[in-house]
């Protein structure tokens, strides 16, 4: 597997054509190279696993997604007093966040929304359609421009949610479109792992995926079990895979042992870069 992805605490420059196109309702996205990021940077801010001491670890999951001038908070993690320290440390601005995703309602997802906003409430906030009333009336409440999301759509250039995807828990995640391929971004996979990259996979029929990160939720899986996971995703060709929060240990030593230099070690502080020139 060739991968195009660099990751460090390096700070490159962020380029990218920004054409607003509106929100879009699509069954799939057309294969063109105009307007995709050449750039994308992706800084985990929230997690239980560490990668650089000086940030506080926890139970729960937050990272900055940057395309050009657009910055994107996905998930807040569980506690907000973490995720604010950890940012700071991180020389991340609240204030210039443009926009919140939410991935699903667990705490250790959302815990830290509420302080969040204390700080920064001029946001758009995309969250599941199924999001319990008094986490949408805490969006509400702050001033934050609230956007439930039930399906597929673009939510800014080159930024989409792949819609809700029903489960035990609904959840949606994120995809990045770049020159390099589509990153899928997951809070912790809780309608499946498989079931949503083969979602992007049908979203972006005619793309590849270059990046799947977040959390896969395998921890509670057996081996024989993650095993087949694996093996399903590198069928489906996912060129570098990222896996951190609900995976679970076992789980992610076994992706290491598959993708060698196309798995990422992932953990707070971790900086991701994806670009032509990576």
């Amino acid at each position: 597997m060739k991968t195009f992805i660099n990751s460090g605490m390096v700070i490159l420059p962020l380029i990218v054509q920004i054409i607003f196109r509106g929100n879009l309702v699509m069954a799939q996205i057309k294969n063109t190279n105009e307007n995709k990021a050449d750039t994308v940077r992706i800084t985990i801010i929230y997690d239980n696993n560490s990668f650089i001491k000086d940030l506080q670890t926890d139970w729960g999951f937050a990272c900055l997604v940057e395309i050009g001038k657009t910055k994107l908070l996905f998930d807040t993690g569980d506690k907000g007093e973490i995720l604010l320290s950890n940012m700071s440390k991180l020389n991340i601005d609240p204030k210039e966040i443009d926009l919140v995703f939410l991935s699903h309602f667990h705490h250790d997802h959302t815990g830290g929304l509420s302080d969040f906003l204390k700080i920064n409430s001029k946001v758009k906030i995309y969250y599941p359609f199924s999001f319990p009333d008094q986490l949408v009336e805490t969006i509400k409440n702050s001033g934050a421009e609230p956007f439930p999301v039930s399906s597929f759509q673009e939510l800014h250039t080159n930024i989409f949610s792949l819609g809700e995807i029903n489960g035990a828990i609904p959840e949606q995640s994120l995809a990045v479109r770049t020159n390099k391929g589509i990153v899928v971004i997951t809070g912790c996979a809780h309608p499946g792992i498989v079931r949503i990259l083969e979602k992007a996979k049908k979203d972006f029929a005619e793309e590849s995926i270059c990046l799947a990160l977040g959390g896969f939720h395998l921890h509670c899986l057996n081996e024989e079990e993650i095993n087949k996971v694996i093996h399903y995703i590198t069928d489906i060709e996912i060129q570098s895979v990222a896996p951190t929060h609900c995976t679970g240990s076992t789980a992610r030593k076994m992706f290491d042992d598959v993708f060698g230099s196309d798995y990422i070690e992932v953990g707070a502080g971790r900086i991701i870069t994806i670009g032509r020139n990576n």
